[in-house]
């Protein structure tokens, strides 16, 4: 229970400040919650065996490889952001709804699961799982205590994100998002060449 209830702490207490709650928060004010939140506690799952099964293996990666893909991945996300969120906005409301197609829900489960397992690869929460894994050699209690620490942070991204997508524009979030998104890559970066 010691390596349950260390990995549920410390992944809880590195995920709350993290581009995880707010990847989660930008696809809950774009797309509907529940298959957001499907997908991304599907993907925090597969995540988490990964990293509880390799544990010792994924702390031997290059940092500066990890760094470099990180910051890659978060340059194209802010790109992508700032692209959709600049872009040219519908003054009716109503009439954009009614142009845009209805998303299935699996795609958004799909969507949701590839936007989160890719912020995920190689993130501080993974490297903390398997450096548990390692000390506690307990993967089963590492994997669900970092699991249920993901899902929490996941929770608490939907209901946030569906009460601002009711207060503010999506595009204003969008912007947002995106310029946290550029801050993360430059720090990725930053990382990767001084690290």
């Amino acid at each position: 229970m010691i390596a349950f209830g260390s990995a549920l702490l410390l992944v809880l207490a590195v995920e709350l400040p993290d581009k995880t709650l707010v990847a989660t928060l930008i696809l809950t004010t774009r797309y509907r919650a529940w298959p957001v939140f499907v997908g991304v506690s599907a993907a925090f799952a597969v995540q988490c065996v990964i990293a509880a099964t390799f544990g010792g293996v994924l702390t031997l990666l290059p940092d500066r490889v990890v760094t470099t893909v990180v910051a890659v991945l978060f340059a194209l996300g802010a790109f992508l952001l700032l692209k959709e969120g600049f872009a040219k906005q519908d003054v009716d409301a109503g009439a954009a709804e009614a142009t845009t197609p209805a998303v299935s829900f699996w795609r958004v489960v799909l969507t949701s699961f590839g936007v989160l397992f890719a912020a995920e690869w190689g993130d501080a929460s993974q490297i903390a799982t398997a450096g548990l894994t390692a000390r506690y050699g307990q993967p089963f209690w590492v994997g669900l205590g970092a699991w249920i620490a993901l899902v929490a942070v996941a929770g608490i991204a939907v209901l946030v994100g569906r009460k601002i997508a009711e207060r503010i524009k999506p595009h204003l979030i969008q912007r947002v998002a995106g310029v946290v998104f550029a801050g993360f890559a430059l720090f990725a970066s930053y990382e990767a060449i001084f690290g």
